[in-house]
């Protein structure tokens, strides 16, 4: 059991080693980062590792974990923002692509892929709190305009699906192809945010 009088220096010490593991595992990949690795870069010692970590695992699902948060909060700060449906999913479309296309986020979601081959358990977690809770978001914005009495041509839960799928697709390509395939120009974004939202019968 830790003892309260260490929490704060633990603290401190635990962002330092997430901070520490998140660089190299972005800049050497999961599977090259040492233990030691991490403790040489954040300072400390191996034994602190293993107190709040456990081990090398114990550290990606917090990394992870920590970075991929879900979209919610991005959900949430363009619609109160205000504006029409249209404005809002223009807003957010410009939110998800930063987020989704982080080059951090990517190259977690590679670690991701390559992790759930032999851990179905993580992988499964790691789209409970990612996918699963922003097309949630999504499905009660867009259940709530519809309880508002704004028109649409499918249910919430569908068009939160097709939503949140361009940018779903988006970063697995990114991941795949290294940036080979993935155009992030603004123009298209727009493009692709104009044709769903004109499929969705939300046009202004």
């Amino acid at each position: 059991m830790i003892d309260s009088t260490e929490c704060r220096p633990l603290d401190r010490r635990r962002l330092a080693i997430v901070r520490a593991a998140r660089n190299l595992f972005v800049e050497q990949g999961f599977e090259r980062t040492t233990l030691s690795d991490i403790v040489d870069r954040a300072g400390g010692s191996l034994a602190t590792v293993y107190k709040l970590f456990g081990n090398k695992e114990g550290i990606l699902e917090v990394v992870v974990f920590e970075q991929a948060s879900s979209g919610t909060a991005l959900v949430i700060e363009a619609t109160e923002q205000g504006g029409t449906p249209a404005q809002i999913l223009h807003r957010l479309s410009e939110s998800f692509q930063v987020h989704f296309l982080n080059p951090e986020m990517v190259a977690l979601v590679r670690i991701v892929i390559a992790r759930s081959v032999s851990n179905k358990d993580f992988a499964q977690r790691f789209f409970e709190r990612t996918a699963t809770r922003t097309h949630n978001s999504l499905r009660q914005m867009f259940t709530t305009w519809h309880e508002d009495g704004i028109a649409m041509s499918a249910p919430p839960d569908i068009l939160a699906e097709l939503f949140l799928g361009m940018f779903v697709s988006d970063v697995h390509t990114e991941a795949i192809s290294h940036s080979l395939r993935t155009n992030k120009s603004r123009t298209r974004l727009h493009a692709r945010t104009e044709f769903f939202i004109a499929g969705a019968g939300l046009l202004d």
